[in-house]
């Protein structure tokens, strides 16, 4: 499996799936890795495809530091990897937190952004949490209570093998990046840079109640100039584990329709 450094030496870990000309990047969320995209992964035809799946730091097989858990920080690593893959050009696609850092790198390096998918993604601007919910979510590193908890909140009736997998993929997430990306991506703080990204942009929503549509459509949709909104019924915040088949012909259809000249 192939590493690469971060700009203050943070060990990145990433894998490479397929060796088509098209270069796909898909960025996880907040308590999660790279792996919580493999049931997707699995689902999806690679036909010409080469996906770059990094684990963000402080997750899966990336190194731990107790610091760089900034949005900017984040971006950059993602901006690390795909440099390291020897991507100079690529398509993204975010999920949850990981579609705030894929806005982000879109915003700041259009240039090599080629199409944008951002699935439940949390918006440039944040996303505010109540007082109980950001107790829970901020203070679970190591709890597999309040991770089983907050994997029963975000999901629709999820098998319990599937529960399982995400669960031992978040007893590997060191508390610095629970607490201070939970910080950061509730905290946003980049929505006045969206007027920068270029690329085709698919927001996908879902029944989430977090993420409503309306809420998707005025504080991502709108700023993006050539975003629009899809809707997958039936999954809440992990379409990538509830629905993967679905979501896997989502993305499909997108990157076909999205393809560079």
């Amino acid at each position: 499996m192939p590493t690469t450094s971060a700009s203050d030496g943070t060990s990145l870990h990433y894998r490479v799936i397929g060796d088509g000309p098209r270069t796909v990047v898909f960025v996880h969320g907040w308590m999660v890795s790279g792996a919580v995209w493999n049931s997707l992964v699995e689902r999806l035809d690679l036909t010409g495809l080469r996906l770059v799946i990094p684990d963000g730091r402080g997750t899966g097989q990336s190194g731990k530091p107790t610091s760089g858990y900034t949005l900017q920080g984040l971006a950059q690593d993602v901006l690390a990897v795909a440099d390291a893959a020897g991507a100079k050009r690529f398509t993204l696609v975010g999920h949850s937190m990981g579609g705030q850092l894929a806005q982000w790198v879109a915003a700041q390096v259009p240039e090599r952004v080629e199409a944008l998918m951002l699935v439940n993604s949390v918006p440039a601007s944040g996303i505010p949490f109540p007082p109980d919910a950001a107790a829970l979510f901020r203070t679970s590193a190591g709890n597999r209570d309040k991770q089983l908890t907050i994997v029963t909140l975000c999901t629709n009736k999820l098998a319990p093998e599937l529960a399982e997998e995400m669960l031992k993929d978040a007893a590997n997430t060191c508390a610095p990046a629970i607490e201070s990306n939970f910080d950061a991506f509730t905290a946003g703080g980049f929505a006045d840079k969206l007027s920068a990204i270029t690329a085709p942009t698919l927001v996908v929503g879902t029944d989430d109640a977090f993420l409503p549509h309306a809420f998707l459509r005025d504080a991502i949709v709108k700023p993006i100039r050539r975003a629009r909104l899809a809707y997958l019924p039936g999954a809440f915040h992990y379409p990538q584990v509830e629905r993967p088949a679905e979501l896997a012909g989502m993305i499909s259809a997108f990157l076909a329709g999205s393809a560079p000249a």
